[in-house]
């Protein structure tokens, strides 16, 4: 295995980039190396001892961490508004914010004093009204720290912040829990890194100010004079000493860039992912299993626990994007499904009050949630990828939303463990979601969702990412506590499995608006949309009916059994296994019959499925057996002709 860092041949860099670099690095390393070589070393620790370095050191401690004290109080907000929120000006105040790390420091004083000077605009205001003087007095020198060095907190954390997936806030808040508590549970807690980063690089900044507060607190020795400014006044009577206090800085600086380094960069998303395999080797080499192949948890409940009068009907008006009328009974799960862009998930954002795209006026249970903020309308949601917060167990995410609606600790974490249980994973309730495999991770994000007492339940392609022997064992879980369910569950799959088996009803979507919505096996019967047609593994052909049949919008006509009356859009469907192939053309009874090639085979289970385009018909599919594939030769490129009785179109009005 190549080891990172060792060149390979025919790596080595290009001699017109090479040179300039190590240009640069001796550019930025003289200087250094200047103050090492200057240093006295044998006279250190009297210069580092002196009364005057010792208070001025003292002196900057205290300026430094004040001024990182503000940045943290007022800067962690600011960060949050300018990754989180779109207002007017925001471009203009994200200027502002990098404004002090272009500005001379010297000017930043000279704009504080006549701010805050005695003389500025709320300098006179402040010691009339509260007696306080900024200048010339430590906290001015705080003030002009934190002017100069807020702004490193500011662009560290939003850029933290930027890359954190919204999902995980959304979640929390569909969870139940209020914007400020999303902010301290989940958001602050997993852009961490960035806040220490931040955070660091602030006090570093602040510890070495030196302009602005030399121009607007002054240098007074005890109240203003920082370490920077004894470096400043040592430079022209002991310029030994000056050395060896610009040293102590310099180490300080230097320790705090190399604990950054590889520690606290990269985004939440990029931690996350190199978290994963590390997790897993751990716990390969401590001898746990990692997938699904786990010692067997309890065994699952036979349906939720309801208590009596817990029903919610569903009612949705939704406007926008995605146009339709929703009712449901209780108990009632739907599956939604559509081509990419249909307007799925924008329905599920919709009911959860997280889109602009849409808007839906929802009651639930004779209750209207409309006017309600997401965290209040119970309303529980899980995405594709569910979402669990990295930094917190199994059983902490499922208590997450019962916490969030005030349920005691101990209370919260007993119900959450029951539901852990009742899905197969309640041994696993101590892992982090690193540590559980995809299987693992899906059934605590559905548990998480239907501990927090949800009245509608909407999951977005939720066994989309697992394998087909998982996806199976969850669909079973997923329907047996369905079953029990007392609110409304939609489920936007890409998986006809999925909708016949968990759904009552399936809602077909396309370009925002409801085609079709009907009991799973009248879907299947008569699908009304060619996505949906193929995505059951049909031929789907739009077109405008005939006397005899459909003309086709592909081109070409059908002749089918019982057309509606001509003119209507219509949409004919035809069942590969109905599709007769041939190297003849075919004489006798079929209707249909068109010349093609062989474009692509494909097995299916036990038969062979058939790409075959056409000039005088659209892409059509058929089903064989092997044998009879192997009896006409078949083969891609191979010319063939293509017939379908009347009796085997089915045509249904649009």
């Amino acid at each position: 295995m190549k080891r990172a860092g060792v060149r390979t041949p025919g790596s080595r860099p290009p001699l017109a980039l090479a040179l300039p670099a190590v240009v640069a690095v001796a550019f930025l390393t003289l200087p250094l190396a200047g103050v090492l070589v200057r240093t006295q070393w044998g006279e250190l620790a009297d210069h580092l001892g002196s009364p005057g370095t010792v208070e001025a050191l003292k002196l900057s401690l205290l300026v430094s961490f004040w001024a990182l004290g503000l940045s943290l109080l007022l800067g962690v907000p600011l960060a949050w508004l300018l990754a989180r929120v779109s207002f007017p000006g925001k471009a203009f105040v994200r200027s502002l914010v990098l404004l002090p790390m272009v500005l001379p420091p010297t000017v930043g004083g000279v704009a504080l004093l006549l701010a805050f000077g005695r003389r500025g605009l709320l300098g006179p205001w402040l010691e009339h009204t509260f007696g306080i003087t900024l200048p010339f007095h430590t906290s001015g020198a705080v003030l002009a720290a934190t002017f100069v060095a807020m702004p490193f907190l500011v662009i560290s954390l939003e850029g933290a912040l930027g890359g954190l997936r919204p999902s995980y806030e959304e979640t929390a808040a569909s969870l139940g829990a209020s914007p400020v508590r999303v902010f301290f549970t989940v958001t602050l807690p997993m852009v961490a890194p960035g806040v220490v980063a931040g955070a660091a690089l602030t006090w570093a900044r602040a510890l070495g100010e030196f302009g602005a507060t030399i121009t607007f607190a002054g240098n007074l020795p005890g109240t203003t004079q920082t370490l920077p400014l004894q470096v400043y006044l040592l430079l022209q009577d002991e310029p030994e000493a000056a050395t060896s206090v610009s040293l102590l800085l310099l180490a300080i600086a230097m320790t705090v860039l190399v604990a950054l380094r590889g520690r606290w960069t990269g985004t939440p998303a990029d931690r996350v992912r190199r978290s994963a395999p590390g997790a897993g080797v751990d716990a390969v080499a401590a001898g746990r299993p990692t997938a699904d192949v786990l010692p067997p948890g309890p065994p699952a409940a036979t349906a939720l626990p309801v208590s009596p009068g817990e029903r919610w009907a569903l009612h949705a008006e939704v406007t926008g994007f995605t146009r339709l009328t929703l009712e449901a009974e209780p108990g009632t799960t739907i599956a939604v499904v559509g081509p990419n862009g249909a307007g799925k998930t924008t329905l599920l954002r919709a009911l959860l009050g997280l889109t602009p795209r849409a808007h839906a006026d929802l009651t639930l249970g004779g209750t209207d949630v409309t006017a309600l903020p997401p965290h209040r309308r119970r309303v529980a949601w899980v995405p594709q990828d569910g979402a669990l917060f990295p930094h917190l167990t199994a059983l902490a995410n499922t208590a997450y939303g019962l916490r969030a609606q005030g349920v005691a600790r101990a209370e919260a974490r007993r119900e959450a463990q029951g539901w852990l249980d009742r899905l197969g994973v309640g041994h696993l309730a101590h892992r982090r979601p690193a540590q559980l495999s995809g299987g693992q991770a899906q059934r605590v994000a559905l548990a998480r969702a239907l501990a927090a007492r949800p009245r509608l339940l909407v999951l977005d392609e939720p066994l989309a990412a697992l394998d087909q022997t998982t996806r199976a064992h969850v669909r079973h879980t997923l329907r047996t506590h369905l079953g029990g369910f007392g609110g409304v569950c939609l489920i936007v799959t890409h998986d006809p499995v999925e909708a016949v088996s968990l759904a009552d009803r399936v809602l077909v979507l396309d370009e925002g608006r409801a085609i079709q919505d009907a009991a799973p096996a009248e879907v299947t019967r008569n699908p009304r949309s060619p996505w949906v047609a193929r995505m059951l593994g049909r031929n789907a052909w739009p077109g405008k009916t005939t006397a005899e049949g459909l003309a086709l919008d592909a081109g070409g006509t059908l002749v089918a059994a019982e057309p509606p009356p001509p003119g209507t859009p219509a949409l004919a469907i035809v069942a590969p296994e109905a599709v007769s192939v041939h190297r003849e053309k075919p004489a006798g009874s079929p209707r249909n019959v068109w010349p093609g090639t062989v474009r692509e085979i494909t097995s299916s289970g036990s038969r062979l499925r058939l790409l075959i385009t056409s000039d005088e018909a659209p892409d059509l599919v058929a089903e064989i057996t092997p044998q009879a594939a192997a009896e006409l030769g078949l083969a891609d490129g191979v010319s063939v002709w293509t017939s379908v009785k009347a009796t085997e179109a089915t045509v249904v009005a649009l």
